[in-house]
């Protein structure tokens, strides 16, 4: 099983208001949001673009493996991988529990 946790949210609002189109609904997270994956499966509730940036580290986790980067966490099996939308950043703690 992988745990999945919103460390940190950013907004940089003076990025949105000179590149991006306006749009209703962004993004949810909140610090302290978790989510479990099973087998290395996207978690219900978690965000597409979120699920693109980490599912390589989760499903390489939920198989096992670990120490990205040759010791790059202190936790070997863990990694803190951050969204890639570039207007509002979330930061997730991926572990294996």
């Amino acid at each position: 099983m992988i745990r999945i946790t919103v460390m940190r949210t950013a907004r940089y609002d003076d990025l949105s208001e000179k590149y991006e189109n306006p749009i209703e609904h962004a993004c949810d997270m909140r610090v302290g949001d978790t989510f479990y994956s099973a087998g290395g499966e996207k978690p219900q509730g978690m965000c597409d673009s979120a699920w693109e940036s980490m599912e390589k580290f989760v499903k390489e986790l939920a198989a096992g493996g670990g120490d990205f980067y040759g010791g790059w966490m202190r936790d070997p099996h863990s990694a803190m991988i951050s969204c890639n939308d570039g207007f509002r950043p979330v930061s997730f703690y991926i572990e294996a529990v």
